[in-house]
């Protein structure tokens, strides 16, 4: 018998998004880390769970990541 993984907690989602280094400098400091449900459109279109708004502490650049509900990341932008 075989369980369907329950979709992460959003702490949980937050630290992947903290584990996730810089795409422009490698660094994993972030001055601003905001994680929301993903809309119902992110959800069916992307298949993520979690969607995730961060701004690098060293360099201030800015990104975007959905996390899926079994905490794969689906993209970095």
């Amino acid at each position: 018998m075989t369980r369907k993984a329950s979709a992460i907690t959003r702490d949980r989602a937050e630290r992947i998004a903290k584990a996730h280094a810089c795409q422009t400098c490698g660094e994993y400091s972030y001055k601003r880390l905001v994680v929301t449900p993903a809309s119902a459109e992110q959800r069916t279109q992307l298949g993520e769970a979690w969607h995730v708004s961060k701004v690098c502490g060293v360099c201030g650049q800015e990104h975007e990541m959905g996390i899926g509900a079994d905490g794969e990341i689906v993209y970095v932008a």
